[in-house]
């Protein structure tokens, strides 16, 4: 793949931008996975430019309100913000090593933090004008809600598994499901032969644990033996079961009854849940509100021109 430049100041994209574009940029590559602007590829770019066109212009939107005026940043606050990004360097060098390397110095930067800062505050405002959160709203969200605050069913189980290989004399299907019965055998419903058992004959690297498959929710082990484990009691162990993989006699150590959450329960995350959406929805309105008055703005500029 063809690089993109390393100094992307000569970028046509970036005449006439700011340079906490370039931070924007940055940000949008992290965002794609990407460690730097230099690790952009041309397939990329356009890409992270969409992003950083977003942000920059959204970010710039919102700064030029009133309510971002009105906001005021204590220096120490953006240094505490530059502080926190040295931290994740071994030195001092290596920081403004990253940075040069990304088109940005600590001037550039703290100018990037702070508008940051001020548009998360703006943002934050807006949230805050949401409407109270009722009981009623909350019972009605868990009436319509309760899957999920319900914990499904789910076994504690372990296996033995001997497979099937006809490469092998010991593995051939028939070899293997005599070996699988005479376990059946030698448990003979006694769970607490089970683990040693498992850790001297599976063929399956849970032997090193006695079988143990761990606690499990319908839906995680084939079907095969996800049917038969639902369908044991507590502590029963199944016949032999064949999958695709071979012979297995499982084991329900233990079962875990589902059960929904009662509302006293569920409600401060209920009420969590609402009080976020509202505080979404707000800010989407201040966005909204302020694209419509800059689209009207826009045009009464060309009326007045003609």
């Amino acid at each position: 793949m063809t690089r993109a430049p390393l100094d992307r100041m000569a970028d046509p994209v970036l005449t006439g931008r700011p340079p906490v574009y370039r931070y924007h940029l940055l940000r949008a590559a992290l965002e794609v996975g990407l460690p730097s602007l230099a690790a952009l590829d041309d397939g990329h770019m356009a890409r992270v430019r969409a992003r950083a066109d977003k942000s920059f212009e959204l970010e710039s939107l919102v700064l030029g309100t009133p309510e971002a005026a009105g906001v005021l940043l204590p220096a120490q606050r953006i240094e505490e913000a530059m502080d926190e990004l040295r931290g994740r360097y071994p030195d001092a060098a290596a920081f403004l090593a990253d940075l040069a390397g990304n088109g940005l110095d600590d001037a550039v930067l703290a100018e990037a933090l702070g508008r940051e800062l001020i548009f998360d505050a703006v943002m934050q405002q807006a949230a805050s004008r949401r409407p109270s959160v009722t009981e009623i709203d909350e019972r009605l969200f868990f009436e319509l809600h309760k899957d999920r605050f319900t914990r499904p069913e789910r076994r504690t189980a372990r296996h033995i598994l001997i497979t099937v290989n006809d490469a092998f004399e010991e593995n051939r299907r028939e070899v293997s499901r005599d070996r699988i019965e005479r376990l059946a055998a030698r448990l003979d419903g006694r769970a607490n032969r089970f683990p040693s058992l498992a850790r001297q004959h599976s063929e399956c690297p849970t032997a090193m644990e006695d079988g143990r498959l761990g606690t499990l929710p319908r839906g995680k082990l084939l079907p095969e033996l996800d049917g038969v484990l639902f369908s044991l009691p507590e502590g029963g162990i199944s016949p032999p079961v064949e999958s695709e993989m071979g012979f297995h006699l499982l084991w329900c150590e233990k079962v875990h009854r589902g059960r929904t959450l009662p509302f006293s329960v569920a409600r401060p995350r209920i009420r969590q849940l609402l009080e976020e959406r509202a505080g979404r929805n707000c800010q989407k309105a201040f966005i909204a509100a302020l694209k419509g008055r800059g689209t009207a703005d826009s045009k009464a500029n060309r009326g007045a021109s003609t």
